[in-house]
């Protein structure tokens, strides 16, 4: 049958969802509540490319230095918690497994501001939810921890963790040691042992509470000890917990506060030059604790950067920083040879950038050639016809991308609506497919890896979202890969139009690949059901050819809005999805694949739930 054409879009509520941004409808939860709920279809969930996962939101009013614990028990689903700051959209804090018992979850955290916070009661992935029980509870205070220990400068401190020490909120055991410091002194923390994998913490106590500034869990030189470089914000007395990355660690151990090395010493290196360099026992020691050579990048905003580190001694290491010192891009074996490195960079605004030479492995001295280019302007792409095999070639003389692939351009004009599929072979590399609009800055709408299902070759299917020029990029899944491909374009036209559905019923159909294509490249066919207010649906996807996924929704201004859906409800395969709408009318139904390129024959079947 033919079927309605869905533009690429997503609705505000959808997009809010997808962020993790949540509705402004949360219900409040008070310390000492125990509040019974159920996740199903009518709550939010995330969208694929986040990762699954449906959930309910509560605002929390809190004040500083309060120790908060949630407890989420959860029957019929793996439970997770997450909490969220008055703003922002990154958790505070999370847990899964924390009350140990099974799938149960215990988050703890101590509050630092005062605020309203956001828990999260949540799936810990997929929309198959069910009944919760979420209980939030303030803990007394700890009993006073011994007073820290003094630790002097270049004084290395042996200690042993054992069951009798103060624990964290994450219940792991800690030993806790003080110093003093000046406003932007900079120190270097080690913590080594061989009995168990150790974290470096540093912070201040606050109204009681340890409130974390640095830590560290394995130093960039290698291994599982920790090194730490921190620099005091202001002047004051700062507190050093020596601790294990898992609750159960404990055993001996050295503790080390030094000065921090001073700040490498960065040399200008010009786009378009050249550096012979050799790393010594009289270079600086970066903020990882390994010794390192720094150059500054004289470029401007919106400059492409290539930068090569080549040494017949060392495993090279690139690493990029912005203006503030932030860790931006690095590359270990991205070079033409294997140990070599390459690093490929938009610059986003004229503030300099650092790039660091370091080492990795037993080889950590020795000399090196570092050059820096502007990356090539990206290449007029080359025509590709629609329903012809065009053969390629990957070569070292192909432009790269920002992962360091050597890649292939080609157009095409396409039409609003229109589903391509493009298809790329090769027997010498693992092929790699993406598409973007054309006339812009490179930037994928959607990419494929193995979509053909047949090893390593590509298949990509896009709806496209208007009329214009496309271009796609055939290239190697790795940076290191080489060889001869064939690629094939070919304009499936639009979408099918919808068909229909009454509840009771069952469709038999088949999915092909002139089927409509979702925003991921899966096929599915769409079907239209009037359900009233109140009406309970139980939908099932029954396929023996390929993994159902079934997916029920609205049509709004030209969008499907997905508003539940499930994949292995029924089983590993099949599909099972109990429903209820908020109001009286009709919504899509589309019966679909999990994944791109699956095809084959299935039953839907929609009905009353009994």
């Amino acid at each position: 049958m033919r079927r309605s054409v869905f533009a690429a879009t997503v609705s505000a509520a959808a997009l809010l969802a997808s962020a993790g941004i949540a509705s402004a409808q949360s219900a409040e939860l008070s310390i000492g509540a125990n509040h019974q709920g159920t996740l199903d279809a009518q709550d939010p969930a995330t969208s694929e490319d986040e990762g699954q996962y449906r959930y309910e939101d509560f605002t929390v009013r809190a004040r500083a230095g309060q120790r908060l614990e949630a407890t989420m028990r959860a029957e019929d689903f793996d439970a997770y918690l997450e909490i969220f700051g008055p703003t922002g959209t990154e958790s505070l804090a999370q847990d899964d497994d924390g009350l140990g018992e099974g799938t149960h979850s215990r988050l703890r955290y101590t509050v630092p501001d005062n605020g309203v916070y956001r828990l999260r009661a949540r799936t810990l992935s997929g929309l198959d939810g069910g009944a919760y029980t979420l209980t939030l509870t303030e803990r007394p205070a700890p009993p006073p921890a011994p007073r820290p220990t003094a630790i002097r400068i270049d004084a290395p401190v042996p200690g042993t963790l054992a069951d009798t020490d103060p624990e964290g909120d994450d219940e792991a055991r800690y030993d806790a040691y003080s110093f003093r410091a000046r406003a932007g002194q900079r120190f270097a923390l080690s913590l080594a042992s061989d009995d168990f994998d150790p974290v470096v913490r540093v912070g201040r106590m606050e109204r009681g509470s340890f409130i974390e500034l640095g830590m560290n869990d394995d130093a960039a030189s290698g291994g599982l000890n920790s090194y730490l470089v921190f620099n005091a914000p202001r002047a004051g007395e700062y507190i050093v917990r020596a601790t294990p990355i898992q609750a159960e660690g404990l055993g001996a151990y050295t503790l080390t506060l030094g000065d921090a090395p001073p700040p490498l010493t960065v040399q200008p290196l010009t786009l378009g030059s050249t550096v012979t360099g050799e790393l010594a026992t009289t270079d600086g020691i970066n903020d990882g604790g390994v010794r390192a050579d720094a150059y500054r990048i004289v470029a401007s905003s919106g400059q492409r950067i290539e930068a090569r580190l080549n040494s017949d001694v060392f495993d090279a290491y690139l690493e990029l920083f912005d203006a503030s010192g932030a860790s931006v891009d690095q590359d270990d074996d991205g070079g033409d040879k294997g140990t070599d490195s390459k690093l490929t960079f938009t610059l986003g605004d004229d503030d300099p950038y650092v790039l660091q030479v370091r080492a990795i492995g037993d080889t950590l001295l020795g000399a090196y050639t570092l050059a820096a280019t502007e990356a090539a302007a990206d290449p007029v792409p080359s025509a590709l016809p629609f329903a012809s095999v065009v053969q390629g070639e990957i070569t070292t003389g192909d432009p790269s991308d920002d992962e360091s692939r050597n890649y292939d351009a080609y157009s095409f004009t396409g039409t609003e609506g229109n589903r391509v599929q493009i298809v790329m072979r090769s027997g010498d590399f693992d092929t790699y497919l993406q598409i973007s609009h054309g006339g812009r800055a490179f930037e994928a709408l959607i990419s494929d890896d193995d979509g053909l299902g047949e090893g390593t070759d590509s298949r990509l299917n896009y709806s496209l979202p208007e009329t214009g020029e496309y271009v796609i990029r055939a290239s190697p899944l790795g940076s290191d890969a080489k060889g001869l491909y064939s690629i094939e374009l070919t304009d499936r036209g639009p979408q099918p139009a919808t068909g229909s559905i009454v509840i009771g019923a069952t469709a038999r159909g088949t999915l092909t690949d002139r089927d409509a294509i979702a925003d991921d490249g899966s096929y599915y066919d769409a079907y239209a059901v009037q359900v009233a207010e109140g009406e309970k649906l139980r939908i099932t996807m029954v396929s023996n050819d390929f993994d159902a996924f079934v997916e029920v929704g609205s049509e709004k201004d030209n969008a499907f809005e997905s508003l539940a859906s499930d994949d292995d409800g029924l089983s590993d395969t099949h599909a099972k999805l109990e429903w209820e709408p908020e109001t009286s009318g009709t919504y899509i139904i589309r019966a679909r694949s999990f994944a791109q390129g699956q095809l084959g024959a299935y039953a839907l079947t929609v009905e009353r739930k009994p």
